[in-house]
């Protein structure tokens, strides 16, 4: 994630940081990596053992490299305003990719899906509301969010019955996951919107408050 300049310089001594930087590829190539996966998961409709496999490994890159392309904007002072708009579309394309392919293949109730899409892309469009205010830096639970949400999907992306057998236990793993990762996503989501608010509202009163 590149979007949020948390510490580190914004750009580098020379000015602003050039469009096509090591970041922003990252980020594009989460984007490319999203139909790959979404077409390895539906392979035999989903049923086959090494198709999974290998829609697992694809949503892993992608993932990892969330994270990487935001450490590296941050230390190379590479952020940059395609990065602040392609980085939560990428973030939201994977994520929304693979709840809506396995509810589409009965593995997660669409409600869920649901739930977790409507607070995901309705928090993207509350960040950019306020940024002409200001950074919302993410917090520790929206850090906590991400990663268990992340491990969630995984957990049902990998075809782990079939793999170990023992269903039971497998599906209390998941279902576990996947509570924590929908609570999560419901209080951290209220707390950003909270957060937003405060920050208009601060904002505003400085406003009003300049001679």
């Amino acid at each position: 994630m590149n979007s949020v300049p948390a510490g580190g310089a914004s750009t580098p001594p020379g000015g602003a940081p050039p469009l096509l930087n090591i970041a922003n590829v990252l980020t594009g190539l989460r984007l490319v990596l999203v139909p790959v996966f979404v077409a390895a998961l539906f392979v035999e409709s989903g049923r086959d053992v090494d198709w999974r496999l290998i829609a697992f490994a694809v949503f892993a890159v992608a993932a990892f490299t969330d994270k990487l392309d935001g450490e590296i904007a941050r230390k190379r002072g590479l952020v940059t305003s395609f990065g602040a708009i392609a980085d939560p579309i990428a973030d939201k394309a994977l994520t929304g990719s693979a709840l809506v392919g396995l509810s589409v293949l009965s593995l997660i109730p669409w409600w869920i899906t649901i739930v977790i899409m409507g607070r995901e892309i309705g928090i993207t469009l509350l960040r950019f509301w306020v940024l002409r205010h200001g950074v919302i830096p993410a917090s520790r639970g929206g850090k906590a969010k991400t990663f268990v949400q992340t491990l969630a999907i995984g957990l049902y992306l990998l075809p782990l019955t079939e793999l170990l057998g023992g269903a039971v236990a497998v599906d209390i793993a998941r279902w576990t996951a996947l509570a924590v990762a929908l609570a999560l996503t419901v209080v951290t989501g209220l707390d950003y919107v909270l957060r937003a608010l405060r920050l208009r509202a601060a904002a505003s009163a400085a406003l009003h408050d300049t001679p």
